[in-house]
């Protein structure tokens, strides 16, 4: 019974020795908005069945892990994966069989940045394998000066014209009354030279009545 036990655990050793999960990438890079897919790699068995697998992803934090993906027996099962993530992985269940985990995470976040581990058990063994991902704060456009030397709108336009117009019968109504109160106000050629004959009329007649 001893010698049964201790060989049980010697070839669970040999068998979880040949098993490995590996990363197509060690780190990844991106940028804030954009949709990144993260992918690992592990050992399969033809023989074995979807239903002996299990595997769980998760990031790594200082404050706490956040769940990216859980995977039962075969069995996604959402409810464990963090608020952070939902409703942004999305994975290929195709490719699983060939020993692929491929995550699609769209509308990556600033605090996606972190490493991330996926542990992977299956009836060979377990094993893990961990990737850098970095995401960059995208730029944010400069906000648009007013622009202060814009051309007037035709609105604008015609109430200008309008303004000069007024502006210019103005005047002239002004100068034709500063021409018309000159007029009046200042004395004629004729005027002048009637006074004058006038006064040499008079001074005539007094020297007559002297002399007689």
């Amino acid at each position: 019974m001893i010698c049964s036990i201790l060989l049980l655990i010697i070839l669970t050793s040999c068998v979880s020795g040949t098993f490995v999960v590996n990363v197509t990438q060690t780190s990844y890079q991106a940028e804030e908005n954009h949709d990144i897919t993260l992918e690992w790699t592990f050992t399969t068995n033809p023989h074995s069945s979807s239903n002996s697998l299990n595997i769980f992803c998760e990031l790594l934090t200082d404050l706490r892990p956040s769940v990216l993906f859980h995977l039962h027996e075969g069995v996604e099962v959402p409810e464990s994966q963090d608020e952070q993530f939902a409703g942004r992985v999305q994975w290929d269940k195709d490719v699983l069989r060939e020993g692929r985990l491929r995550l699609h995470v769209s509308r990556l976040r600033t605090e996606d940045s972190g490493l991330y581990k996926c542990v992977v058990i299956t009836s060979q063994g377990s094993n893990s394998g961990r990737c850098w991902l970095n995401v960059t704060a995208r730029d944010r456009p400069e906000p648009e000066t007013p622009n202060t030397t814009s051309p007037p709108q035709p609105e604008s336009r015609r109430r200008i014209g309008l303004y000069c117009g007024l502006g210019l019968i103005a005047s002239a109504a002004l100068l034709g009354f500063c021409f018309c109160l000159s007029s009046l106000c200042l004395p004629t050629e004729q005027d002048f030279y009637s006074d004058k004959s006038h006064s040499s009329a008079g001074g005539s007649l007094e020297t007559v009545s002297s002399t007689s």
